[in-house]
Parts: structure tokens; sequence; C-alpha cells
């Protein structure tokens, strides 16, 4: 039998470090802020794209709506992180972690995981403890990337960042809660509705990428790359970052979501292999950006790799190779999900396109 978790309707008071907390008018306003950030970057016609026009998803041949099926599934994914989350003692730590987890945001990851289980066969409810879980430990990540002995940045989905909120100390101990509460909660949420051979590899899975073999992995050696001359790093080194730094999260999303849904080896690896496509396709996108919109547009500090000296896609092979790449990811993402059901692979093939013409 399936687990729903049912966000409470009764209102919640806390009293604490001079704010005052309502559960309810939190979550509309992280609703608000998802629908709005949302409808920015999917509306965005600035012509600053990443790849031609004519091979978005969503275009007016098509009977999918990619801009609703994002917002519908960000809102599920929102009232399921809130459900997640209660504010329990001791408060201080309990309001880091729901300040950066409940953000907002576009929420790729979750929605890449729902979309990978409803392929296979899968639906919604079966997925949603793992989709929480890739986006606590993305949150985790972001909090320790923005911290002053890493990337050292003020801003973060256009507020301050945690660090900066809530103290050095705070923040670093609600990347550590997160990352915990992720295995937590993707297993005793789904304890029941998902075989446990199915549950014991979804963790290995979320575990490697998550570590040395992955996103730690990855953020060892971004850190170790600064100030490098371009030249003497290579195209090898700056992939090798991201694909354990950006896409192994990515990578471990699609591939927890056919793992829920029922997935079998070979559809698994296709999507292992699509979401790294994607997961590239989305720090090429990054680097771009960094480069050529606002901190007001991105809603964090813009050209702050730059001024780090790290390596990015633009420094490395220049702006408009850039572009090039980014749309070959696209294309061979797109061609992973070949021999799926049309209709049921829509929203993936959207959100390749999509993250290839994103904004911000």
């Amino acid at each position: 039998m399936a687990t729903i978790v049912h966000v409470s309707s009764s209102t919640l008071f806390i009293q604490s470090r001079g704010r005052r907390y309502n559960s309810i008018s939190s979550f509309n306003n992280l609703q608000k802020r998802t629908v709005l950030s949302l409808s920015s970057a999917l509306t965005s016609k600035d012509g600053g794209h990443m790849i031609p026009p004519e091979r978005k998803g969503n275009d007016h041949n098509s009977a999918f709506d990619f801009k609703l099926y994002m917002i519908r599934k960000a809102e599920s994914v929102n009232a399921a992180l809130d459900a997640s989350v209660p504010l329990l003692k001791p408060l201080t730590i309990q309001e880091a972690v729901r300040y950066s987890l409940l953000a907002g945001g576009k929420r790729v990851r979750p929605l890449l995981c729902i979309a990978a289980c409803e392929l296979v066969g899968g639906d919604e409810t079966t997925a949603m403890s793992a989709a929480c879980a890739v986006e606590m430990i993305h949150t985790s990540s972001l909090i320790h990337d923005d911290l002053p002995c890493m990337d050292n940045a003020d801003l973060r989905r256009g507020k301050p960042t945690n660090h900066k909120e809530f103290g050095e100390d705070m923040a670093v101990l609600a990347g550590d809660a997160l990352l915990a509460l992720a295995f937590e909660h993707m297993t005793v949420v789904s304890s029941g509705s998902v075989a446990p051979e199915r549950m014991i590899r979804a963790v290995v899975e979320l575990a490697r990428a998550t570590g040395t073999k992955g996103l730690v992995a990855g953020q060892v050696i971004d850190l170790s790359s600064e100030r490098l001359n371009p030249h003497d790093a290579g195209l090898e080194r700056l992939e090798f970052i991201h694909l354990h730094k950006t896409a192994a999260l990515l990578e471990a999303a699609a591939v927890l979501g056919a793992i829920m849904g029922g997935g079998t080896e070979e559809e698994i690896e296709k999507l292992r292999k699509y979401a790294r496509c994607i997961g590239l396709l989305f720090q090429v996108v990054d680097d771009i950006l960094d480069v050529t919109k606002s901190t007001e547009e991105l809603g964090k500090t813009a050209g702050k790799d730059v001024m780090a000296g790290k390596l990015t896609y633009p420094r490395l092979i220049g702006l408009e190779r850039s572009r090039e790449v980014a749309e070959k990811l696209s294309r061979e993402a797109e061609e992973q999900l070949l021999g799926f059901d049309s209709d049921k692979a829509e929203p993936l093939v959207a959100l390749s396109n999509y993250i290839a013409c994103r904004h911000n």
C-alpha cells in the first residue's frame, strides 16, 4: 500500500529568533514563488536561446503543456517537502533547514525523478519520497557550496544564503541534517510500497551519487581547479567536474525514479544516459548564463565563477562553441528516449529542451 503524506490544515505559529512562523502562509508563499519562478523561466523571450527555437519542447503542434506540468509537479513536491520538515525542537536548526529547502526553485531534480517513474509505468506517489530525497541532498549541497570556505556566495534563489541568515555553524549543520533526512525520508515513507531489494538499490544509487564517487568528487576537483590556466586544465578535467558535481545527482534522480517505478535494466540504463546528458547540458548552460545574465535575472550572484577563476565552458572553449555543445547534448538526451511510449516521454523531451533554453 502506498504511503501518502498530507499537509496538515491546522495553522502553526512558532516564535523564535524574532521570527513569527505561520506554516500555512509560508507554504502558500512558497507555492507562489515557485509558480512565478517557473512562469518566468518558461516564458522568457530575451532571444538568448541556447538551441534553435524550432527544437523547443511544448510547441504549438503538441497538446502537452510543459509549463503546466512543471507547475503541478512542483506544487506536489513543495507540499511533500513542507510536510517532511515540521518545526520541532531545537527550533533554530529546523528553521535553517526549512529556510533553504522551502526557498522555492524550479524543482528540476524531483520533476525528473517523477517523470522517469511515470515513463516506466509508475506514478507520482510512488516516486515522491525519492524525489524529495534528491531535492534534500541538492539543497544540502547548495548550502555547503555557498559557504565562505567554498564558493562564498551571498545570494541563492533570490534570498540571502543560509550562512548569511543563520551563521556558518547553523548552515553547516543544516546541510548535514538534510543529507541524513534524505535517506530517512525515502526509506520510511516508501516502506511497504516499494520492494525491499529495489529500495536497497535506490539507497546505494543515491549514496554513490552524493559521496566521493559523485557530487563530493566533483566539488573537490572544482575547488582544486580554481585559478588554473584553462589550457593546462583541459576539457577532460572540466567534464569530470560537471559529470560528478552536477550530472551525478540528476542521473540519480532519473535512475531512482525508474527503480521506484519498476523499470527494466534496459530502461534504467537509457534513463541514466539521458540524465547524464542533461546533467552536462545543465552545467554548460549554467556557465553561459553566469557570463551573460545579471544577478537580478539569475537570482544568485552573477559572474562569481569568473571572479573565482573557476574552470567553465565559455572560459575553456568560448561562448559560441559552448552553445554548440549544449545543442549536441540536448539532441543526445532525446535520442535515449526513443523506444519509450512517446506520450509518456513528452515531459522528458520537453525537460531537455527547457534546460537548454533556460534563462536562470
